[in-house]
């Protein structure tokens, strides 16, 4: 029987597949303007909602999965370092594809009616928000449900969902056995290269996530399931946007068919607000985002990725049209110094309980 189960291992959500996901901290950008990559700053603390039966909101319970502690308007990044095998995962916002901009699915899709609506691991190292425009996305920002400020709320009318959505597909059978037996194959040669064959050579892996920092240690915990869903509660908060940044969302270069037909696993991230945060968990939320200018200011880097071998994917006309969330709550009055062209840094070409899966 197929392992279906979500784990936490530290703060990385382990998905079947060996899929690896972070939730990573980081400066809000400027909602006008084209930007460069910005940093790593943490990751985010990732809790199971099973752990407080009496603390989280009845529909939390009911939805399973995992919660997350975030400041209002603070910007994430998704991270995929540390994916071990090739996977399409879907990411939602409020239950709306990030990638397709449609509303969600439990299958695949890319043809002439359907739009792509999935990243490709581990050749997509990181998503920082949604496929707005042509080599570009629009940066992850949080903001409460009930303004219609969501990307949510935009694209569907209603805001009834809020937080992230993950679900992976593994290769099918054949094409992973396939994968595999070349990978072996690969292995086997840079063994022998190492030991003085043909020279060295260096493994295939995905990039570093910029500023990335390793995640704490942990036992690996895994998400539970349980009743339906009804209402949402007034501590959740969805994902809006800001900012837009230089970043490609790689078209998958496979065929459909080599996908599996069916999700391996899934999982539902809470974000909570934290004030509900400290509540829930007793545990103080992580300190107030880190001001972007002194950032800037003090030298530190920013980033710029390029893949020359890979295609980026159509922009979503849906998601086009999404407006930044300053719209809802006013001028964004943190100050902004643009980093110097020193500071921008190419990369690339430049176990434990298990995580309780809901009705969602």
């Amino acid at each position: 029987m197929t392992d279906t189960t979500v784990r936490i291992d530290g703060n990385t959500l382990r998905l079947p597949g060996g899929v690896a996901v972070r939730f990573v901290r980081t400066l809000r950008l400027p909602e006008t303007g084209t930007h460069p990559l910005p940093p790593g700053l943490g990751e985010f603390p990732v809790r199971r909602v099973a752990d407080y039966p009496d603390t989280v909101p009845e529909q939390w319970r009911a939805r399973g999965g995992v919660m997350l502690p975030v400041y209002l308007r603070e910007a994430m990044w998704l991270s995929f370092a540390g994916t071990t095998e090739p996977a399409a995962l879907q990411v939602g916002v409020g239950k709306v594809c990030a990638v397709s901009g449609r509303p969600w699915s439990d299958r695949l899709h890319r043809d002439w009616r359907h739009p792509q609506n999935y990243v490709v691991l581990p050749r997509q190292p990181w998503l920082d928000g949604i496929n707005s425009g042509k080599g570009t996305v629009r940066q992850f920002v949080a903001v409460p449900l009930g303004l219609g400020a969501t990307v949510e709320g935009q694209v569907t009318g209603e805001e009834v969902w809020g937080g992230v959505q993950l679900q992976s597909f593994p290769l099918n059978d054949v094409e992973l056995a396939r994968w595999r037996e070349e990978e072996r194959r690969r292995s086997a040669w840079r063994t022998r290269s190492a030991a003085g064959g043909y020279g060295a050579a260096m493994p295939m892996a995905a990039p570093p996530a910029p500023g990335a920092a390793p995640a704490p240690g942990g036992a690996p915990g895994a998400v539970p399931a349980a009743a339906p869903a009804r209402r949402r509660s007034a501590a959740a908060m969805g994902l809006g946007v800001g900012g837009s940044m230089r970043q490609e969302v790689y078209r998958d270069e496979r065929p459909l068919g080599d996908w599996a037909g069916k999700p391996a696993g899934r999982v539902f991230v809470h974000l909570v607000t934290p004030p509900e945060w400290r509540r829930i968990t007793g545990e103080a939320p992580p300190p107030s985002p880190v001001d972007r200018a002194a950032y800037t200011r003090a030298g530190l880097p920013w980033f710029d990725y390029y893949d020359e071998d890979a295609e980026d994917l159509v922009p979503s006309d849906t998601l086009s049209a999404v407006r930044p969330v300053g719209d809802w709550l006013g001028d964004d009055h943190e100050p902004w110094q643009e980093p110097a062209s020193g500071q921008v840094t190419p990369l690339k070409d430049a176990p434990g309980k298990p995580v309780e899966d809901g009705d969602w």
